[in-house]
């Protein structure tokens, strides 16, 4: 059995990451009179913070006066700014992408230039405006995506970030959820396969032979023991609202002798071609947490920072979409709205479920973090008034930058649960499945 523990062996204290432009202008503070601005004047400008190599190696107790511990957390603190933007501009580009090619096939104009809650917008005013327009009812049928965390990453950067977790080994938990992986040998539990492959169990996903279950999409063989027949009336995969035997392209759930493309719960042990979830016979290689990944204990700031280096990495399984029409009385408008959706909402519910909680918890707990350091640097410079204010006019744009980002993180997450919402014909604001 493998237990919800992973350990690795820790590396050199070393801060690494992403790196991300901060734009800085200090050499423009305004000078202060007297004694105070010749102080303030022997600095000679802020350090270079543009990216996490750059602040591993700023110096600022000679800069600052700081002591080790002040300036850990300082570096920690900037860290998880840079982490914490990383995380936000890649939720944007991929939700702006999502948002803005559902819009434009359902026929509505796009701005390029705008930004991704107000493109998710547009887009979730033309999916009530089609419906309006085909009439009739949709039904719609969610896989929901799973979203998953890196544990051997969050050990490498706990094992870089903080000195307490050097010299020995870093041990990473799994909480809230399951691990994953590669397992190589007897998997006890899902095989999640993205490339279709022999089951040998229950299938949750598509089957392209020999399937007896319940079936989401089309179904081509018989459903209820009857043959199926396509639009042309000869035989064909059609929806089937019983059982169906044959073939299954979507949310099917049964028995698959054929190739599984999803989700395979396997019986007894079997080997499995894909990532494992459960048990395996041997120790899983590049293991994964679907819940909650937590580290050894560290610094608050190395915390923050290396959750938000982790969740920028996150692996989801992709979300299965299904929609149905019925009595729609402009069938083009029903087909296009049913195709825009199907091909381009799974993308909108990889940030509205797979990533919402996760996210959210990352950049409150960022943001807390640096407001907290943001808030003691005056107690920890020791050369002065002037320079205590310098050091602060120093990290105000980067930690700035950080807040900004954790309020578009939670934009950008509840406006893809209004997508969502708009979609499914629930009440706005719910994310659920």
């Amino acid at each position: 059995m493998v237990s919800n523990r992973w350990r690795i062996v820790s590396w050199p204290i070393l801060v690494a990451g992403l790196a991300s432009p901060l734009l800085m202008d200090c050499g423009n503070l305004p000078k202060l009179p007297g004694p105070l601005g010749d102080i303030a004047n022997m600095a000679s400008g802020c350090p270079d913070i543009a990216s996490v190599d750059a602040i591993a190696a700023a110096d600022f107790t000679k800069d600052f006066g700081l002591d080790v511990e002040a300036s850990g957390k300082i570096k920690g603190a900037l860290t998880a700014s840079v982490e914490i933007q990383a995380l936000a501009a890649s939720i944007e580009a991929d939700l702006k992408g999502a948002c803005g090619n559902l819009a434009k096939d359902l026929g509505a104009p796009v701005d390029d230039g705008a930004d991704a809650v107000t493109t998710c917008k547009a887009a979730a005013k033309a999916i009530g405006d089609v419906k309006a327009k085909a009439g009739g009812s949709f039904s719609i049928q969610i896989t929901a995506p799973k979203c998953s965390a890196s544990m051997n990453a969050m050990a490498d950067c706990a094992g870089k970030c903080d000195a307490k977790v050097s010299g020995g080994k870093a041990e990473v938990k799994c909480e809230g959820g399951e691990i994953s992986g590669e397992c190589g040998a007897k998997c006890e539990g899902k095989c999640e396969m993205s490339a279709a492959a022999q089951c040998g169990g229950t299938c949750d996903g598509s089957c392209d032979a020999s399937f007896k279950g319940t079936c989401g999409g089309k179904c081509d063989g018989k459903c209820d023991g009857k043959a199926t027949k396509g639009a042309d009336g000869k035989p064909g995969a059609a929806e089937c609202k019983g059982n169906c035997e044959g073939k299954c392209d979507a949310q099917a759930k049964g028995e698959c002798k054929g190739n599984c493309k999803g989700s395979c719960e396997l019986k007894g042990g079997a080997e499995c071609k894909g990532t494992c979830s459960g048990k395996c016979s041997v120790e899983m290689k590049a293991p994964k947490c679907s819940g909650t990944v937590k580290p050894p204990e560290m610094s608050a700031e190395c915390k923050a920072s290396c959750d938000a280096k982790v969740s920028g990495k996150l692996e989801c399984t992709p979300a299965g979409v299904v929609v149905k029409a019925n009595g729609a009385a402009d069938a083009k408008a029903a087909e296009k709205l049913v195709a825009a959706l199907q091909t381009n909402l799974p993308a909108v519910l990889k940030v509205a479920i797979g990533m919402a909680d996760k996210v959210g918890k990352v950049a409150g707990n960022v943001k807390g973090t640096i407001e907290g350091v943001q808030g003691g640097v005056t107690g920890m410079v020791k050369g002065g008034p002037a320079i205590a204010a310098k050091m602060t006019a120093c990290i105000a744009a980067p930690f700035k930058a950080s807040f900004d980002a954790a309020a578009s993180i939670q934009a950008n997450v509840n406006v893809s649960v209004d997508v969502k919402a708009s979609a499914s014909g629930s009440a706005s604001g719910s994310a659920g499945k």
